[in-house]
C-alpha cells in the first residue's frame, strides 16, 4: 500500500491498496451491478438526448425531456425484475427528488435489498457547481430524502458526473457517509483521510456504462455484452493484482427493451462464476476498511 495527498479533495490523505490485495475468499475479481436512478429539477432536463442534430440555442429540449422521463417508472421496474429473476442485489444510485415524485418506487429499491445510493437532489446539481454551503445543503436535503422514503440512511454517495466540489468529500465525512464514489484516478477503492476521520474512495470504472457506450459511441447491446465478456477474462487471467468491474445502466437507457436483456444476460454468466465476487458498493467499502483499518 502507499500513500499520499488527495488532488481533488481539500485536506485529504489518501490510503491505496498495495499489488497484494485480494477479494474475499481470496479472489481477484469483483463485480457490481449499479443501476442509475435519475432526474432532473422541474424545468431542467437532460443535456443529451436521443436525437443527433442540436436545437438552436435557448431552445428547451423537450425531447431530452421526454427521453430522460423514461427511467422514473418503466425502466426502474424493468431492471427490477432482471435483478429478481437473477438473485443480484444492486446499488442504485437514487436522486434525491426522485424520493419526493416516486416515494413508493424508492422504498421498493430498498425493500428488494438493493443498496440506495444518494445521487444527489437532481442531476444538475453538480458539486463542483456549488459553495461550500450550498454542497453541505444539497447534502443534507438529498440525504434525508432517501431516509424519509426508505427508513434508513443511505451510506454511500456518487455525485452527478462523478464530480465533486473541492470540500464534498469532508462533508460526506462529516455528514457519516462511508463512502463516495467520485473518483477516477485508481482502479481500484482507497481511503481518503481527514484527521482522524475517513472514507472509502470507491471509484466507479466507466468501461461498462451504458450511457458513454450508446450515447457517445452508438455502440449496440450486444457490444455492451462483447466488452463485458473481454474486460472480464482478461481479469480473471491477470494473477498480478485484484480487479473490480462495474456493469453500470440508466433507467432512462438500458431499461428500456433494447437494453435490458444486455444487462440481464451479463448478470446470468456472472453469476456462474465461482471465482468472482459480486457485491454492493458497501460491502466493497467494507472489506476495504478491514484491509486498510
Amino acid at each position: 500500500m502507499h500513500a499520499g495527498l488527495d488532488a481533488i479533495a481539500r485536506g485529504a490523505r489518501v490510503l491505496h491498496l498495495g499489488r497484494d490485495f485480494r477479494w474475499p475468499g481470496g479472489r481477484r475479481v469483483a463485480v457490481v451491478f449499479n443501476v442509475a436512478y435519475e432526474a432532473w429539477s422541474e424545468g431542467k432536463g437532460p443535456g443529451i438526448g436521443p436525437m443527433g442534430n442540436p436545437l438552436p440555442a435557448g431552445i428547451f429540449d423537450t425531447n431530452a425531456l421526454s427521453w430522460g422521463g423514461y427511467g422514473a417508472e418503466l425502466g426502474i421496474e424493468r431492471l427490477l425484475r432482471v435483478l429478481k429473476r437473477t438473485r443480484i442485489r444492486a446499488s442504485v444510485m437514487v436522486s434525491g427528488v426522485l424520493a419526493e415524485r416516486f416515494p413508493h418506487t424508492v422504498r421498493a429499491i430498498a425493500a428488494a435489498g438493493h443498496e440506495i445510493v444518494a445521487h444527489s437532489y437532481a442531476q444538475e446539481i453538480i458539486p463542483a457547481k456549488l459553495t461550500p454551503e450550498e454542497d453541505r445543503a444539497n447534502i443534507a436535503k438529498t440525504t434525508e430524502l432517501l431516509q424519509s422514503a426508505t427508513g434508513a440512511k443511505p451510506r454511500g454517495w456518487i455525485s452527478p458526473r462523478g464530480t465533486p466540489g473541492a470540500d464534498t468529500a469532508r462533508l460526506l465525512v462529516e455528514a457519516g457517509y462511508a463512502w463516495q464514489g467520485d473518483v477516477f484516478d485508481d482502479h481500484l477503492p482507497y481511503l481518503q483521510i481527514f484527521g482522524d476521520r475517513r472514507i472509502v474512495a470507491i471509484p466507479l470504472t466507466m468501461e461498462i456504462n451504458d450511457l458513454p457506450h450508446a450515447m457517445r459511441f452508438g455502440r449496440s447491446p450486444r457490444q455492451f455484452v462483447e466488452l463485458f465478456d473481454d474486460h472480464l477474462d482478461h481479469a480473471r487471467k491477470d494473477k498480478t493484482e485484484a480487479a473490480m468491474i462495474d456493469v453500470t445502466v440508466h433507467t432512462h437507457v438500458y431499461g428500456r427493451p433494447g437494453g435490458a436483456w444486455a444487462y440481464e444476460a451479463i448478470a446470468k454468466k456472472t453469476k456462474k462464476l465461482k471465482d468472482v465476487w459480486i457485491a454492493t458498493r458497501d460491502e466493497i467499502a467494507g472489506h476495504v476498511r478491514k484491509t486498510l483499518g
